[in-house]
């Protein structure tokens, strides 16, 4: 039996095409694809994640049926390029013509077409069919250098204490914040930024990327094919408090820069880093250890949370799953049900995962996105999850959530106002009112009680404990009960369940 792959997490070898090719403004993409497919990528989803309303340089060829049923795309592509050229909307700029899906699957190989159009128009195999995301920005990184940059460096060599970034591109989740930070790093760390690739870059400037001594990759995903053919050494763009500081003393040793590097450290343990110790040393402190945590995103999220939370500040991780996910791995219906069965505390995630926690009616556990898809747009620079500053960004949003958990529990006593409408207490067998939480309880209804609880994450435990136990009750009063049994218990999480 084929297996019906849930809620896709990544996008297609094309859509990495568009969102790495249309980042450098003297290019310009012709896509060969119906004018659905170009509206999602070059629309729709940029929109709702990077809030950029449209990419400009992207223009689709738009198949129809007549080019599917046998006449070929060659021709709606030929237009489509008569067009932007009579508009004069290819002055100045690259023309590259990239594959989709749909045109794939009808074989439509444009290669011997563009040697007809603007010249130097170059055709790009997308592999949308086979190929995601994160290996398709890799791959066509790497070909926009072969293509484009490497004639562009022939004369060009490596200046002292010149740093690229490679990576940032549209539909990558958090970039602007995460790159600002890593720039602020780099800097302090004795660097001078040279080129962030593709994103503020052109392509007619690329060859300047073998200006770079040293690179920095900022995602695991993508770019290495592009910082290994550069041939300098490269680095890991970092999460966490340990990982920042190994990351700023590298650059320090490679670049010569050691005594600014440690003194940038010591300047951001006594600025930035001092929220992070005040959450740590007061009253706060206390919730880490009992705070568990689910981490789903792509690996450079993952693992860097994972270890600054996990390691660094002693969280419970309750587990992890990678986008793209591997093939021993927890896929997206492994996770859905994972969160069914029991939500921790906290939630780092995509879309995907916040629904499974409505469907769970885990209103217990707290979402932070953390992946796309979204919708969730970060385009201030004041949100990173990289870096010192990511650090403090971090521990900071899960206090804060922290708090609101106990908002929500704390002060609302919604079974006291119930019983309160509902009148006096019945009277017990020996005369006395029965007093809130008076009643006597089976074994098995506590078990029932307690077990109900352990799914809960560990700090609302305790105000949900007395919530639960007075709607028991309640219920038990509303029937003339003394005793609480395993079914009153069942009938009142049933009830509660269909509340949610």
């Amino acid at each position: 039996m084929a297996k019906v792959i849930r809620d896709l997490s990544d996008s297609s070898g094309y859509w990495a095409a568009i969102w790495t090719m249309c980042a450098l403004p003297d290019l310009h993409v012709i896509c060969d694809a119906p004018i659905g497919c170009f509206n999602l990528v070059a629309t729709a989803v940029p929109d709702y994640t990077d809030a950029v309303p449209h990419l400009e340089n992207v223009t689709p060829s738009v198949i129809t049926e007549q080019e599917v049923g046998g006449a070929g795309t060659a021709p709606a592509v030929r237009a489509t390029y008569e067009g932007l050229r009579d508009a004069g909307l290819l002055e100045g700029k690259q023309l590259i013509v990239v594959s989709t899906a749909e045109s794939e699957m009808i074989g439509s190989d444009l290669s011997d077409l563009v040697t007809t159009l603007k010249p130097g128009t170059a055709f790009y195999y997308s592999d949308s069919l086979s190929e995601d995301e994160w290996a398709g920005r890799d791959r066509v990184l790497r070909w926009l250098w072969e293509q484009f940059g490497a004639a562009q460096a022939v004369e060009i060599r490596p200046e002292r204490g010149r740093v690229n970034i490679i990576g940032p591109t549209y539909g990558c989740f958090n970039s602007a914040a995460d790159l600002h930070e890593v720039k602020r790093l780099i800097e302090g760390a004795g660097g001078r930024l040279n080129r962030v690739f593709p994103m503020e870059s052109r392509l007619d400037e690329m060859g300047e990327l073998a200006r770079g001594e040293l690179n920095v990759v900022l995602y695991h995903e993508f770019g290495h094919g592009l910082a290994q053919a550069l041939g300098q050494p490269w680095l890991h763009a970092p999460i966490g408090l340990q990982a920042t500081t190994d990351f700023v003393r590298e650059i320090g040793r490679q670049l010569g820069t050691e005594a600014q590097a440690e003194r940038f450290i010591r300047h951001e343990k006594q600025s930035t880093l001092q929220a992070v110790w005040d959450l740590w040393k007061g009253p706060q402190g206390d919730w880490f250890p009992t705070t568990d945590i689910g981490l789903v995103a792509t690996r450079s999220y993952v693992d860097g949370l994972q270890r600054y939370l996990g390691d660094e500040l002693g969280m419970p991780i309750a587990f992890t799953a990678t986008r793209p996910a591997p093939h021993d791995g927890m896929d997206n219906e492994a996770i859905r049900r994972r969160l069914h069965e029991k939500a921790p505390a906290f939630v780092f995630g995509s879309i995907n995962e916040k629904i499974y926690l409505s469907e769970a009616g885990a209103r217990h556990s707290a979402f932070i996105p953390a992946a796309f898809p979204g919708p969730i747009v970060r385009r201030a620079v004041g949100t990173p999850f990289m870096g010192y500053r990511g650090a403090v960004w971090i521990v900071q949003e899960i206090v804060n959530r922290l708090y609101e958990a106990l908002y929500n529990f704390l002060p609302l006593d919604s079974a006291y106002n119930k019983q309160a409408a509902a009148g006096p207490p019945a009277a017990s067998g020996n005369g006395r009112k029965a007093d809130a939480g008076s009643l006597a309880w089976q074994p098995e209804a506590t078990a029932l009680l307690d077990a109900a609880l352990d799914k809960l994450p560990f700090l609302p435990r305790i105000s949900a404990s007395r919530e639960l136990q007075m709607q028991v009750e309640a219920l038990a009063r509303a029937e003339g009960l003394s005793t609480i049994t395993a079914e009153l218990v069942e009938a009142a999480l049933a009830a509660r369940g269909a509340g949610r």
